[in-house]
């Protein structure tokens, strides 16, 4: 059964912009206007975090839109404290929208006395107040377990189908889709085969850590279309690196599917100076004026899924019917047609 009220949505400072999408996008679903809460977020002068929400919110469905990305503990902070804020102002549920879960590169111990800081996150977010996770691409499925609340894990691959089959008309028949490690095939599956293409990938093998000493492909990419899919680029090296390897094996030309684009450090000029013809990342993380400013950078709104998934929770309907890139075909329809 449908909530008495009306969705409403709160944003931190990660990514304003699309919290603004996102409830522009709602106004449209609904019919009439879906604004973000009134609130501030500030900061005093030792860093220290403020919230204030000028809005009554007791026995709301508060959605918080805010993505743990660079700064990472700053933007965390932001959102527990929001969800604290929330929950002692009686707000009737509380879900946090992350569309970039940071922090979850450490979902296990990969060595002797290293921590599992993604599930320490869990268990502050579930402290502060939070009652639902909705986020995009986790960088490991298991995360998931380490909540004891409901987490909503969309997936990137039926939009990027969609981009696929609207930007590669006529060339469908020579895509590879190539997964950039091992770790990554099951990602790279799902869009293969989504699109009906044949799957590669990239073996790499490493020196010592950080430094990747050798790259193999396994698969015939002769005079192939390669796409490149995983869920994140930081530094853009071994991204870099295998489509140089990719190009070296017979690749006609190399295209990337990134679902977060995180770059970091000499990441923007790696990419702009790489073989690579596109790189493709969505607006989860805010992306920098170089980001927006390199010429083969492009970025696909989540600002549709994301609203679509809100108003599905709220309902009470299905949010898996959204890893069906036929679903999301209608609510792409202005980006990319029918």
């Amino acid at each position: 059964m449908a909530n008495l009220h009306e969705p409403k949505l709160i944003s931190g400072n990660a990514n304003r912009p699309l919290a603004e999408a996102v409830a522009a996008r709602m106004s449209m679903h609904r019919g009439m206007d879906v604004a973000l809460v009134d609130a501030r977020v500030e900061r005093f002068n030792d860093g220290e975090i403020f919230v204030e929400v000028f809005e009554n919110v007791r026995g709301e469905d508060m959605y918080i839109i805010q993505p743990t990305s660079n700064p990472t503990n700053d933007n965390l902070m932001e959102l527990l404290i929001i969800a604290d804020a929330l929950r002692r102002s009686s707000a009737a549920r509380i879900t946090a929208v992350m569309p970039y879960f940071g922090y979850a590169r450490q979902d296990r111990r990969s060595k002797a006395r290293t921590p599992i800081t993604a599930k320490l996150v869990a268990n502050i977010l579930v402290e502060a107040g939070v009652e639902r996770i909705l986020t995009l691409d986790l960088h490991a499925t298991q995360i998931q377990g380490f909540f004891d609340i409901p987490v909503d894990n969309l997936y990137a691959s039926p939009v990027w189908a969609l981009d696929v089959m609207h930007n590669f008309k006529g060339q469908m028949d020579d895509i590879m889709v190539v997964s950039p490690d091992v770790g990554g095939v099951a990602r790279a599956r799902d869009l293969a085969q989504r699109i009906g293409a044949p799957l590669s990938i990239v073996d790499k093998r490493r020196g010592k850590p950080g430094e990747v000493a050798e790259m193999t492909v396994i698969g015939d990419v002769k005079d192939r279309v390669c796409l490149i899919v995983d869920d994140l680029v930081d530094t853009a090296g071994t991204l870099c690196k295998a489509a140089e390897v990719l190009m070296e094996n017979g690749a006609r030309e190399v295209h990337s599917y990134i679902t977060h684009g995180v770059l970091s450090g000499p990441a923007i000029e790696r990419v702009s100076r790489s073989v690579m013809k596109n790189l493709v990342i969505t607006d989860t993380i805010m992306p920098k004026p170089e980001t927006i400013a390199c010429p083969n950078i492009r970025i696909v709104k989540t600002a549709p899924i994301f609203a679509q998934a809100i108003l599905n929770t709220w309902n009470g309907t299905s949010v898996s019917s959204l890893f069906n890139h036929k679903t999301l075909q209608p609510i792409y329809e202005g980006v990319y047609g029918r």
